[in-house]
């Protein structure tokens, strides 16, 4: 059992690794590294969650403080992609804001979502015409889309704060 801070109230521990091993599982090649599996259940989403938040962040801040948002204004102009100012501006910012709520575990299922909706369109609007690697874009975009659909979990600011979406 987990307490909860803001409920006051005990909640059930998300499932984890059962402490005998399961027969229908395989066997571990090497036997003596499932206390450390089983140490490390759980923390697979969490993990991935952050590192997908704070990659995104650099990408934002760049275009905050360098010429790279009035390259994405000028692009948004060429693929026809209007209003390109305040476009940019979202994109920016959901990059950057975007990202570090993303790893903090906060709105995370719509802001996950909006992250894989915009890698969704840089595949299909710029790397695909221009022949350009999309494959990581769409990997991108699948994560996004993957942690829509779980949530924060129990690392996130959404299960401490006892709200989500």
């Amino acid at each position: 059992m987990l307490f909860h801070p803001r409920t006051s109230h005990l909640r059930k521990a998300e499932p984890s690794l059962p402490p005998y091993p399961d027969p229908s599982a395989p066997r571990l090649i090497i036997p003596a590294l499932a206390p450390l599996y089983r140490a490390l259940d759980g923390l697979a989403w969490p993990f991935i969650r952050i590192v997908a938040g704070l990659n995104l962040v650099p990408f934002g801040w760049h275009k905050l403080t360098g010429p790279l948002f009035d390259t994405d204004v000028q692009l948004f102009h060429q693929l026809g992609l209007e209003p390109a100012v305040p476009l940019a501006w979202f994109v920016t910012l959901l990059e950057f804001g975007g990202g570090l709520l993303l790893a903090a575990g906060l709105l995370t299922r719509p802001v996950a979502l909006m992250i894989a909706v915009e890698m969704l369109v840089i595949a299909v609007t710029v790397d695909i015409p221009r022949g350009r690697g999309y494959q990581l874009t769409l990997l991108w975009s699948a994560i996004a889309l993957a942690i829509s659909w779980r949530g924060g979990g129990r690392f996130s600011l959404d299960r401490w704060l006892g709200r989500e979406f």
